[in-house]
């Protein structure tokens, strides 16, 4: 009789360590928003998954490695979203544009459950190079596409122009997000948009055809 193997497949091992590593991406989420960064430990992670302690340092070593990691999931989260609208917006650098606008002040980028955890890592920045490095990269990304639709936007404009447009437009939302942010009960989502597109009419009238919604 053959020896009884209760080894799982790699497959299901795969997938409960994918599912173990997203509860404790999450729970830090939540750790932060509850805790504040600085009071948010692997032992708060742990409580808030559900999970040992000893789970959460298996899969990300430290709280540093954890932090780090579900900063990245923060910016991997909005890339996929901001991407997706992208895609459903066709060709037409005007819909590019208003579709990267109206997903920066959708509830899944800027939602009172997002925002205090983008300020909590934001201003660790400066004192944290992991943070920065990871930041960084996905800020490149997002400034590419920007300086690529303006530059279709305005085909007169230098290059140099293109780029001081997509940091315009950056600082805008990070702007509004931050208003957002400070003074949640006299200023909404709908409101921050509206006004960003009468900003941005002043370079592109054609972009308010119809009344800011």
């Amino acid at each position: 009789m053959g020896e009884v193997t209760t080894k799982k497949p790699r497959k299901e091992r795969k997938e409960n360590a994918e599912r173990r590593r997203r509860q404790l991406l999450d729970a830090a989420r939540r750790s932060i928003l509850t805790h504040g960064l600085a009071r948010t430990t692997l032992a708060t992670v742990a409580d808030e998954a559900g999970l040992s302690q000893g789970v959460a340092v298996f899969y990300f070593k430290s709280k540093g490695g954890l932090l780090t990691e579900t900063l990245r999931d923060l910016y991997e989260g909005y890339e996929s979203q901001w991407m997706r609208a992208l895609e459903g917006a066709g060709d037409a650098p005007l819909d590019r544009l208003m579709a990267l606008l109206a997903a920066d002040f959708s509830a899944e980028a800027c939602g009172a459950d997002v925002l205090p955890v983008w300020f909590a890592f934001w201003g660790e920045l400066r004192f944290t190079g992991h943070y920065a490095e990871v930041a960084a990269e996905f800020d490149a990304t997002r400034h590419a596409v920007l300086s690529e639709i303006w530059a279709q936007l305005l085909p007169e404009a230098r290059s140099t122009e293109a780029d001081q447009l997509a940091e315009w437009m950056e600082s805008l939302t990070d702007g509004y997000w931050q208003r957002l942010h400070l003074a949640p009960d006299s200023y909404d989502r709908q409101r921050a948009l509206a006004a960003s597109k009468v900003c941005l009419s002043r370079l592109v009238p054609d972009l308010l055809r119809e009344p800011p919604a």
